[in-house]
């Protein structure tokens, strides 16, 4: 077992520490509302669905493994890690530059250093279209300009985000094979690809594959694992019928609502539910 920390030792409780990036299915407001359903202590913090990180940013753990399938994503942060100054140096160089010609032009010209292409994708995140990511079949990043000009933001603190981001370990890998390193005492935060539209009975595409039903099965067996090692697992997913008959008896369920903000159009965001599973809730789970 691992040695039980309480978290947020590496940064003051109060020291706000905000995501980076914009990310669908970003948890920013699972953050704001959900905090009662995180362990009061753990050992190490664990998150096989990288994203934007908005639960690390906000427990700020002393130790933690960050794991994502998106190469670009995790070089980002390894960029930010090893030479923030160097990437606020290149943000603010487009942020002077930002105008219709200088987005196209940088979209198609993806840098081969690392700290060039952080600061390219954080610039793409931020003055693209809904901020969303999504690349063709030949991997290329295809999002249109959006309406957002501002590249370097007020609450941007890459010194701290690299400060936390010491303590932990990055990596480009599947999430099975995150979730299998969790032990007894660890909390691993554990969120999909998955669509709240229900009726398309489908799922969003993370990158250039889907994330299937298959993955979800394998997904729920590596949660389930996870768990009879003793690890605190928290899942969040669909509030679909499918989903909560896949985690039905793997620990306690609890539906979220919240308002949708995947359209672009405000008049189009209506109130949507989530599921939330916590493995250590109830005692009398059997595995």
């Amino acid at each position: 077992m691992t040695d039980i920390v309480v978290p947020g030792v590496e940064l003051p409780s109060d020291h706000a520490v905000a995501p980076f990036l914009k990310w669908a299915g970003g948890k920013r407001w699972f953050v704001n509302r959900c905090m009662h359903m995180v362990p009061e202590e753990y050992g190490r913090y664990i998150e096989p669905f990288l994203g934007s990180g908005a639960m690390y940013f906000a427990l700020k753990p002393a130790r933690a493994l960050l794991a994502d399938l998106n190469q670009d994503l995790i070089d980002c942060y390894e960029a930010i890690r090893s030479a923030p100054g160097a990437v606020v140096a290149l943000l603010a160089l487009h942020h002077e530059r930002h105008c219709h010609e200088h987005y196209y032009a940088t979209r198609a010209c993806k840098p081969t250093d690392p700290i060039e292409r952080a600061a390219w994708l954080i610039y793409l995140n931020r003055t693209c279209w809904n901020g969303l990511y999504r690349v063709n079949r030949k991997n290329e990043f295809n999002v249109p300009i959006g309406t957002k000009t501002n590249v370097v933001l007020p609450n941007d603190d890459f010194l701290s985000m690299s400060r936390m981001l010491m303590s932990a370990q990055v990596l480009h890998q599947d999430f099975e094979a995150t979730l299998d390193t969790a032990e007894s005492g660890d909390f691993a935060f554990v969120d999909p690809p998955y669509t709240v539209k229900h009726n398309l009975n489908g799922f969003l595409k993370y990158n250039d594959k889907i994330f299937s039903w298959a993955d979800q099965i394998r997904l729920r067996d590596a949660v389930v694992r996870a768990a009879k090692r003793g690890a605190m697992v928290l899942v969040t997913n669909a509030n679909h019928e499918s989903i909560r008959e896949l985690y039905d008896g793997v620990g306690s369920q609890e539906v979220i609502e919240r308002a949708s903000v995947l359209s672009g159009n405000t008049q189009h965001r209506v109130r949507t539910e989530e599921l939330a599973i916590r493995t250590w809730v109830s005692k009398q789970v059997e595995f």
